[in-house]
């Protein structure tokens, strides 16, 4: 049974909170009243609320000064201001001392609404986190991984588990999702942390060097070889070995590596000598692995040793809700690194890249973020800095898409007309001024049009 979330109205304005009540009621919140800021100290203290919504002007406590209190008594809870005195340092005093958000009177009940559902949001993730962080373990090294999707919070758990043993990790995934994040989260939250990670791209080397690679090779084993080296499963001694996209290995090649997994030797190329080595060994690829072993292209036995704990990292297009944290973590680590100072994103931008199908992944993501930082001179990133995405996302709005308009001859000028204008408004945003300069026609002109199709009054 889902839990009612409760809500504490502050005003002196008893008409204004009767309404208030009545509407957000009617919204499925249960709704208490205080008619000053220093009744409200008293509610908080006395049962907890998930948020408080507080006039400013009130007789004998303001709701600045209540806002101060309920905030060292309570610092967790949501509290949005609202006054009929529009003031842009009130609003900033308000944030400053710890307001969640900010409205004016006479409220916008649809404003108010997602106002509100946004801070319970914003609430519920930021508890939810915690609890993740809890039964993840003080300890525990997220490796800069970024999600708070149910998927990613499941993968964590996962690796949470697995980390503290010595089971071999086949982690799959489309190309693009992190697979090497993950599997440097495992290694640095096992035992193993203060070993070395070695890494190797087994579709990065050729055939003939991967064995080298892997196992070594004693002086003279080959042309060129004029000095002995170490291969990476003597560099991962006591620590892990991270094999990606393993299923580019020959046939020949999975037979030395499943020797190694099951003797815990080998011996370097042109050696005699066996090498004994304590590794954990940790593959990935982007490949299905039972179809390759169906064309013969696998070995079946190898894929049983490394699949002792199989991890899938989910595409980011199954995890939407991670697709603005991580635009925002990368926007902030190109803008600090190309000297830019970007704050964030335009609502029309996330949107866009929320819509986005992103084949390319979390790399596909990162990129697109790195080459817009590198090319915008505002302060915020808007929908317009992302032309390589226009056309790719879906829209609700399918009648004033643009890209569906019948160009045989079947909708009339003032059809295609109207279906421009609306189209570039919405990509402004809703800003007339805006509109206007992209159109490239005067605000009075473009008031006009939208009073001509209704739009306006």
């Amino acid at each position: 049974m889902t839990e009612i979330s409760k809500i504490l109205v502050v005003d002196d304005d008893n008409a204004h909170r009767i309404m208030l009540r009545t509407l957000m009621g009617g919204w499925g919140y249960e709704v208490s009243e205080a008619d000053d800021g220093a009744a409200a100290i008293d509610r908080v203290k006395e049962q907890s609320y998930d948020l408080v919504l507080m006039d400013v002007r009130m007789v004998r406590v303001s709701g600045l000064e209540a806002l101060t209190q309920i905030k060292l008594y309570n610092p967790a809870i949501p509290v949005i201001i609202m006054t009929a005195y529009s003031s842009v340092e009130t609003a900033v005093k308000a944030l400053k001392q710890g307001a969640h958000d900010y409205l004016t009177k006479p409220l916008d009940f649809d404003k108010l609404k997602i106002t509100i559902e946004r801070a319970m949001e914003h609430t519920r993730l930021k508890e939810e986190n915690r609890l993740l962080k809890e039964s993840l373990g003080q300890h525990f090294d997220r490796q800069n991984i970024i999600g708070q999707s149910p998927a990613m919070t499941h993968l964590l758990e996962t690796v949470a588990q697995v980390a503290p043993s010595e089971a071999t990790v086949l982690i799959t995934g489309e190309s693009g999702t992190g697979k090497e994040l993950i599997a440097g989260a495992i290694h640095y939250n096992s035992s193993r942390k203060d070993g070395p990670f070695v890494k190797l791209n087994c579709a990065a080397i050729t055939e003939t060097l991967l064995e080298s690679e892997l196992f070594g090779h004693e002086k003279g084993a080959f042309t060129g070889a004029d000095r002995r080296k170490e291969g990476r499963f003597y560099q991962a001694h006591g620590g892990s070995l991270f094999l990606d996209e393993v299923s580019e290995m020959s046939l020949i090649m999975q037979v030395k590596l499943l020797r190694v997994l099951q003797e815990r030797e080998f011996s370097r190329v042109g050696g005699e000598k066996t090498i004994q080595v304590d590794v954990r060994v940790i593959a990935a690829t982007n490949k299905n692995l039972t179809d390759l072993i169906d064309n013969g292209q696998f070995r079946e036995d190898l894929y049983y040793r490394l699949n002792v704990v199989d991890m899938e990292i989910p595409p980011l297009r199954n995890r939407q809700q991670d697709i603005p944290l991580l635009a925002q973590h990368f926007l902030e680590m190109f803008a600090a690194k190309n000297h830019k100072k970007i704050k964030g994103f335009r609502p029309q931008a996330l949107d866009l890249l929320i819509r986005h199908g992103w084949p390319g992944n979390v790399r596909e993501l990162m990129n697109a973020v790195e080459r817009t930082v590198v090319l915008s001179r505002s302060d915020y990133l808007s929908a317009e800095d992302f032309p390589m995405f226009a056309g790719t996302a879906s829209d609700d709005g399918a009648g004033s898409d643009i890209s569906k308009i019948d160009i045989d001859g079947n909708n009339p000028l003032a059809a295609v007309e109207r279906m421009t204008i609306l189209k570039i408004l919405e990509a402004a945003g809703g800003n007339k001024s805006e509109a206007a300069r992209r159109l490239g026609i005067t605000r009075k002109t473009l008031h006009k049009k939208l009073k001509s199709y209704g739009v306006m009054k």
